[in-house]
C-alpha cells in the first residue's frame, strides 16, 4: 500500500487496515520528555512514497525528510523494522539538530528516537564552521558521539584531494552534546599534512560553546629590552557571570603573570586586570599594574561608576606594550540624570608617570559635585537654570604657592528665552548671576577666603537663510551677533583649572569661555560671526564658521595661543567636508592680525573598498602659560591596504615635525582566511626619557579558530581550482 506525501506517523495505521494503529503510531514516536511537564512534540515525515512491506516494515523512499522537535533526517530511503525497533537509513544523510549542528553520512542504522546508532562515512559539522570527519560515527546515550579515525579543520577542504591549511588528526574524538565538549585521544595537528604537534589527550569546546574553561590564542611577543617571549592565557569560567583569565608571559628577561577577572551582576559588573612582574629592567624589584572599571544601577536612575588605575613605575606600561598613559587617573562616579536634573559628584586621584614632574606639586586629590535643575515659569516664560558646583583640589606639598589647596563653591542661576520674528529672525536673552567662595591654604599671595559675584547678560540674533536649487542641493546661511556684558565683583582667585582655554565653536557664545569657574570673562563683548553649509542628497557635503571676539578691555588671565588675550580675538576658522568617495575633514585653526595661526589642527579619514587612511596633524605655539617653550608641529598617521582576498598590510606613523624626528612608528601584516588568522607586526619607539628607553616591538599572533565561510559580509574561502 502506497502512502504518499506528508503524513504524521501516528495515522498511517487509521489509513492501512493491514497494520494496527498502536503499531503504526510507534514507528518514529517523539523523543523522551526531559520532564513530566515537557510537551510531547509528534514526529512528522514527507516522502515521494510511503509503503508497508508483507513483512509489515515501514519503507519512505525519495526525498524522504523526518522531523521529531528541532532534530530533521533527511535521506534517499528509511526502512523501519518494528520488531527490531531499528531504522535502516541510505545516503546520503543530513541530520540537523538546531541551529548549530549537522551530521552527514552515507550510510546510518539508527533507534526510533534517532538518539543511539552507527553511522557509515560520516561528517559532523558545527555552525558551518568546524567538520569532523570519520570513517565510523557512533552515536550513546542520545548524549555522546563517537567519530573513529577523525579529521578536524575548520578549513575549507577541496575535493582533489588536496590537505587544508591545518588539520588536527585523532584516533578517536567523543562529543558530549550536553556539556558541549569534544575530547581528542590521540591527536596530531598537521599544518599542510606536516605533522607540528602530537598530544595523547585534548580537550576543546565546540564551536557552540560561547564560555569554556581552557587555553586561548597565545601570542609572541619580541622587545629590544625584554627579548623573546610568549603569552599563553588560560580561561577559567567560574559560572555565568563570572571568569577568570590567567596569561603568563615568559622571556629570557622577565618572568609574568597577568590576570583578568570578570563578572557581571543583575545591575551592574567589574573587571580587573593587572600584572605581576620580575624582570631584569629592574632587577631585584616587584614590578606590575592594577586597573578596574565597574557600572551600577542604583535605582531611581542613580548610577555608581569607578575606574582604578595604578602602576609600580613610570615605565612598566610602556616597557609592556599596555597603556600610553602620561598620568594616570582614578575615579569614583555617584550620578543621576533626568529630563530636567543633573546630579554628579566624583572623587579623582592622579598617579604622575612624566619623569620631570614633581607629583607633589600637582593636584593629585580632587573632590567634584556639580547639580544642576532646570525650570519653565509660566509667568516669565523661557527656562530658568539653577546650578550648584564644588570642587576642592589638594597638593601633597606644604610649600607656599607651590604647595597651594583650594576649595572652591558655585551657586549659578540664569534665565533663559527666545523669540522667533515673522521675517525669520531669532533673538536668544540670556540673564545671570553667579556667586563663587574660594578657600585657599598653603599661598600667602591670596587671603584665606575670597567671595566673588558676577551677574551677566547677554542678547544672541541670528538670521538662518536657505537655498535648494533645482538639484536637491541646500544651501545655509546664518550671521549671527552677540552682545554681552558680565561684571566681575571681587578679589582676583588662583587660576588652576582653567591654565588651558580652547576656543572654538562650543564655547563661541558663552559668556565666559574658561573651562572651569575659578576664571570668569569681564566686560562687555561682541561676537561676529557667520556659519554656512551645504547639504547634498548625493554628493558632498560641508559647513563653515568664521568668527571674532571683540571686548572692551584685554583679559590677561588668557594665555597668549588661547586667541582671545588681546581686544580683538584671533579669527576662528572650523570646517568640516565629506564626500560621497569616502573623504571626510575637519579643520580648526586661530589666524591671528598678522595672518600666521596660533592653534591649528586638521583630522581626516578615507575609507575605500581596499583602502582606509586616518589622520591628523596639529600645531601649537610657543606659550609658557600652557607649559610649551617651543613650537609644537606633530603629524600622526594610520592606514591598512588589502593587498589581496586574504592579505592586509597597515602602518602607522607619529612624527615630531619642529624637531624632525619620528616619535612612533609601526607596520603590520595579517593574513585571514576561512580558519587561520595571522597577524604580524612590528613597532617602534622612539621617544626617551630618564625611566624609558627607545625599544622595538615585534609581535606574532596565530588563531586556528577559523571563521564560517558563508558568515559576514566578506568570505574568505580558499579557492580549489589548479592555479
Amino acid at each position: 500500500m502506497n502512502l504518499n506525501g506528508l503524513i504524521p506517523l501516528a495515522l498511517i495505521a487509521a489509513l492501512s487496515p493491514a497494520l494496527p494503529a498502536r503499531l503504526a503510531a510507534q514507528s518514529l514516536p517523539p523523543a523522551p520528555a526531559i520532564a513530566s511537564e515537557t510537551e510531547v512534540t509528534p514526529a512528522m515525515l514527507v516522502a515521494d512514497s510511503v509503503f508497508i512491506t508483507p513483512e509489515r516494515r515501514l519503507v519512505a523512499e525519495g526525498h524522504v525528510e523526518a522531523f521529531q522537535g528541532d532534530t530533521r533526517l533527511s535521506a534517499s530511503k528509511i526502512t523501519f523494522d518494528r520488531e527490531t525497533g531499528r531504522l535502516d537509513i541510505e545516503g546520503p544523510i543530513r541530520i540537523d539538530q538546531g541551529d548549530n549542528m549537522t551530521v552527514l553520512a552515507d550510510a546510518a542504522e539508527l533507534d526510533r528516537e534517532l538518539q543511539n546508532g552507527l553511522l557509515q562515512g560520516a561528517r559532523m559539522v558545527f555552525d558551518q564552521q568546524v567538520q569532523l570527519a570519520s570513517l565510523q560515527m557512533m552515536r550513546v546515550g542520545g548524549r555522546y558521539t563517537q567519530l573513529y579515525k577523525t579529521t578536524v579543520t575548520s578549513c575549507h577542504v577541496c575535493g582533489d584531494g588536496r590537505p587544508p591549511l591545518w588539520q588536527i588528526r585523532a584516533q578517536s574524538v567523543t562529543h558530549d552534546q550536553q556539556e558541549r565538549q569534544l575530547y581528542f585521544k590521540g591527536a596530531q595537528l598537521r599544518v599542510l599534512d606536516v605533522p607540528v604537534f602530537y598530544f595523547p589527550a585534548m580537550r576543546l569546546p565546540d564551536p557552540s560553546l560561547d564560555r569554556a574553561t581552557g587555553f586561548l590564542i597565545p601570542s609572541i611577543r619580541t622587545t629590544s629590552q625584554l627579548g623573546t617571549g610568549i603569552k599563553v592565557p588560560y580561561f577559567f569560567r567560574i559560572g555565568d557571570s563570572r571568569d577568570l583569565t590567567v596569561t603568563p608571559y615568559l622571556s629570557p628577561k622577565t618572568e609574568t603573570l597577568g590576570l583578568r577577572y570578570r563578572q557581571a551582576f543583575r545591575h551592574g559588573r567589574i573587571e580587573v586586570e593587572g600584572a605581576y612582574t620580575r624582570d631584569d629592567l629592574l632587577p631585584d624589584e616587584s614590578r606590575g599594574y592594577m586597573f578596574a572599571t565597574g557600572e551600577f544601577d542604583l535605582g531611581n536612575r542613580f548610577k555608581l561608576n569607578f575606574d582604578l588605575k595604578t602602576a609600580s613605575d613610570n615605565a612598566y606600561l610602556v616597557d609592556y606594550g599596555l597603556h600610553d598613559y602620561d598620568r594616570l587617573r582614578s575615579q569614583v562616579e555617584l550620578s543621576r540624570a533626568t529630563r530636567d536634573s543633573l546630579l554628579r559628584a566624583a572623587a579623582i586621584h592622579y598617579d604622575s608617570l612624566r619623569d620631570g614632574e614633581d607629583e607633589a606639586l600637582i593636584p593629585t586629590r580632587i573632590a567634584d559635585f556639580s547639580y544642576q535643575h532646570r525650570l519653565f515659569p509660566q509667568a516669565l516664560g523661557g527656562e530658568l537654570r539653577l546650578g550648584l558646583d564644588s570642587r576642592a583640589y589638594q597638593r601633597t606639598s606644604p610649600a607656599n604657592i607651590t604647595g597651594r589647596d583650594v576649595a572652591r563653591i558655585t551657586a549659578d542661576a540664569e534665565w533663559r528665552r527666545s523669540w522667533i520674528f515673522n521675517n525669520g529672525l531669532r533673538a536668544d536673552w540670556r540673564m545671570g548671576f553667579s556667586a563663587d567662595r574660594f578657600n585657599i591654604s598653603d599661598d600667602t599671595t591670596y587671603g584665606n577666603e575670597i567671595t566673588r559675584t558676577t551677574p551677566r547678560a547677554a542678547l544672541t540674533l541670528r538670521y538662518p537663510m536657505t537655498l535648494t536649487n533645482s538639484g536637491g542641493v541646500t544651501h545655509f546661511l546664518e550671521p549671527l551677533m552677540q552682545l554681552g556684558w558680565t561684571d566681575v565683583n571681587g578679589p582676583a582667585a588662583p587660576i588652576d583649572e582653567s591654565r588651558f582655554v580652547e576656543f572654538d565653536q562650543g564655547n563661541l557664545l558663552s559668556l565666559s569661555r574658561f573651562p572651569s569657574g575659578d576664571a570668569r570673562e569681564d566686560g562687555t563683548t561682541l561676537v561676529m560671526g557667520v556659519n554656512w553649509a551645504r547639504y547634498a542628497p548625493a554628493g558632498w557635503q560641508a559647513a563653515a564658521t568664521v568668527a571674532q571676539v571683540f571686548r572692551g578691555t584685554a583679559d590677561a588671565n588668557f594665555s597668549t595661543t588661547s586667541g582671545l588675550a588681546d581686544g580683538s580675538s584671533d579669527v576662528l576658522l572650523a570646517g568640516q567636508l565629506r564626500t560621497q568617495t569616502g573623504l571626510a575633514l575637519t579643520a580648526r585653526g586661530l589666524l591671528d592680525d598678522s595672518f600666521s595661526f596660533s592653534k591649528m589642527e586638521l583630522r581626516g579619514d578615507w575609507a575605500g573598498k581596499r583602502i582606509a587612511l586616518r589622520g591628523s596633524y596639529l600645531w601649537l605655539g610657543t606659550d609658557t602659560a600652557e607649559g610649551r617653550s617651543e613650537d609644537l608641529s606633530e603629524l600622526w598617521f594610520d592606514g591598512s591596504y588589502q593587498v589581496t582576498q586574504n592579505w592586509t598590510a597597515s602602518a602607522n606613523l607619529r612624527y615630531d615635525i619642529a624637531s624632525d624626528n619620528a616619535t612612533y612608528a609601526g607596520v603590520g601584516l595579517i593574513y585571514r582566511n576561512e580558519c587561520v588568522t595571522v597577524d604580524l607586526s612590528v613597532n617602534r619607539r622612539y621617544t626617551s626619557s630618564s625611566s624609558v628607553e627607545p625599544s622595538t616591538d615585534f609581535g606574532f599572533t596565530i588563531a586556528l579558530s577559523g571563521f564560517a565561510v558563508e558568515s559576514g559580509t566578506v568570505k574568505y574561502r580558499r579557492s580549489c581550482g589548479k592555479s
